[in-house]
């Protein structure tokens, strides 16, 4: 697998799988036929955490293919990433909490053999131990393979989800602190408490073609059981009615600015965000963060194009500009924690699609959809 980090392979590979393999894709998308032959999805996930394609450019683009009706799981399955975000905004407290967890397990587990051999591949299941070198080596695992990882994570080799979930970040190239976080708890039997998900093997070899043995799992074991519970705040996220002359921030969710809400809006200049390893609770990756880098220059050099002035600058340097600017919202993660840490002076604003989705999230994601109709709607 290839993720080459520009708009212009987004583009790209968005096109390649709408014309071959869309059609397919509700009867395929669950198997896992290994690094080597992803036919079956879409792999735009990396693009789309970091914004350089958006959720409707993607719909947009399958629905001029086909109906809504034959769309319908595709459309489900990109906007799983903007339903977890929004339900993730609405109770923020759930990402700080697993920071404060995990500082703490980290201590704990820091000598561990069994944790340990679980992030060296160096267990005594087969499939385990591939997904942990494909994720080193590629960045990316098939959904379904981190359902089946995050499970055997948990309840198999007994480790925390919270390790887990940062193992996951460290790596992979769409990785954010909603998606993972709240797929990790999912699978623990914490986000939608008392219904955890059990890998099974006969499960494991069909979707894999049989392409492992030795999987020899604990598939009766229990939901992790959490006393907390965290109800939905009623926030706002409102953005200037006249948007001034100012500078604009962007962070490295929004790498598509020509493409969005405010592209006709003028701006002193625009800074792109880079956020150092320094910076961050869980550090990443060296791979991961080169991609990160790579995206970030992919965006300069496209405004640049358009005679916008823009530099990179790092999430530490913000303080260094002496007045308040715009900022594209971040959401919920290691860079608004910076941002709200330091006291930074940013005045947000918000896609026009989250601030329109992010009302259907306060409940589970079978209510979201029942809104997804509406929202393409309202967007398309």
């Amino acid at each position: 697998m290839n993720f080459v980090a520009s708009r212009a392979t987004a583009i790209e590979k968005l096109n390649q799988f709408a014309e071959k393999n869309l059609i397919e894709y509700s009867r395929l998308r669950n198997f896992d036929y290994g690094p080597n032959n992803r036919s079956n999805i879409s792999c735009l996930s990396p693009y789309i955490t970091h914004g350089v394609i958006s959720e409707f450019e993607i719909i947009k683009k399958s629905l001029s293919k086909f109906s809504f009706s034959k769309n319908e799981k595709f459309i489900q399955e990109v906007l799983w990433r903007t339903y977890w975000k929004g339900w993730l905004e609405l109770r923020p407290n759930v990402w700080t909490d697993y920071l404060n967890e995990l500082k703490k397990i980290r201590e704990e587990f820091k000598d561990n053999t069994k944790y340990k051999n679980a992030i060296e591949g160096n267990t005594n299941i087969e499939c385990f131990n591939e997904w942990v070198n494909e994720l080193k080596e590629n960045n990316y695992l098939h959904n379904h393979a981190r359902m089946w990882f995050a499970s055997i994570w948990i309840f198999t080799l007994d480790l925390p989800w919270q390790l887990g979930a940062e193992f996951f970040m460290k790596h992979l190239f769409d990785g954010d602190a909603a998606a993972n976080t709240l797929g990790w708890r999912w699978v623990a039997g914490i986000q939608t408490q008392g219904k955890n998900y059990l890998a099974s093997e006969w499960n494991i070899k069909k979707f894999t073609n049989n392409r492992f043995n030795n999987i020899k799992l604990n598939e009766s074991a229990p939901p992790i059981i959490s006393n907390k519970t965290y109800s939905a705040s009623k926030l706002e996220f409102n953005n200037p009615q006249n948007l001034e002359e100012k500078n604009l921030l962007i962070f490295d969710n929004n790498l598509s600015f020509e493409m969005g809400d405010f592209k006709d809006q003028k701006f002193k200049k625009v800074f792109l965000i880079s956020n150092k390893n320094e910076n961050r609770t869980i550090e990443l990756s060296e791979k991961l963060m080169k991609f990160k880098s790579q995206l970030i220059e992919d965006q300069k050099k496209r405004l640049e194009e358009k005679s916008i002035d823009t530099e990179i600058i790092d999430l530490s340097e913000i303080q260094n500009i002496n007045e308040t600017s715009y900022g594209l919202y971040p959401t919920v993660g290691e860079n608004l924690d910076y941002i709200k840490t330091n006291n930074l002076k940013i005045e947000f604003l918000y896609r026009k699609l989250d601030q329109f989705s992010w009302q259907y999230c306060n409940k589970g994601f079978f209510n979201f959809k029942n809104y997804i109709p509406k929202i393409i709607t309202t967007f398309n």
